[in-house]
């Protein structure tokens, strides 16, 4: 009787072990998935695969510029550093929890050769602070970069 019951204890622990080593992404894994697959979409040269990541009515807003509201706004930002950017590679360089936000840092290269560009090469790190809603898109970014630097490299370059 002792050898059936543990026998159905073992048999019973290798089903759970086999079953349960899928475990559930936590929600940070999720975050981060979604943070590189933000990354390929910027580096897609496609913008409206930038502005899928948002909400129907989310928003970007820049170094406390005017905000870009709305998936067409959101393309319509993204595909103005594409184009002025044709090279432009975008690398994620970290995600960081921060209460109920998400700060998506970033390192941005490429050479202004677009239309009217200096043909200068710029390379410069920023972040966004994401403010997801209930389907797991950006409803609401929130980003910063040194503004006087990326000015210096457009018109001189990195040196």
């Amino acid at each position: 009787m002792f050898k059936k019951i543990l026998l159905a204890i073992i048999n019973l622990t290798i089903i759970l072990i086999l079953t349960g080593c899928e475990t559930q992404k936590s929600e940070y894994d999720k975050m981060v998935v979604i943070g590189e697959n933000y990354t390929a979409a910027w580096n897609s040269k496609k913008p409206e695969n930038m502005a899928s990541f948002y909400a129907v009515d989310g928003s970007l807003t820049v170094n406390n510029g005017t905000p870009a509201v709305g998936r067409d706004q959101l393309a319509a930002t993204a595909g103005s550093y594409m184009e002025a950017f044709p090279d432009l590679k975008l690398t994620m360089d970290s995600l960081v929890t921060d209460s109920d936000t998400y700060r998506y840092h970033w390192t941005f290269e490429g050479t202004n050769t677009g239309q009217g560009g200096t043909g200068n090469k710029v390379v410069f790190s920023g972040f966004e602070r994401w403010t997801m809603n209930k389907e797991g898109l950006i409803q609401k970014s929130v980003g910063s970069y040194d503004a006087e630097d990326y000015k210096k490299q457009l018109n001189r370059g990195t040196e």
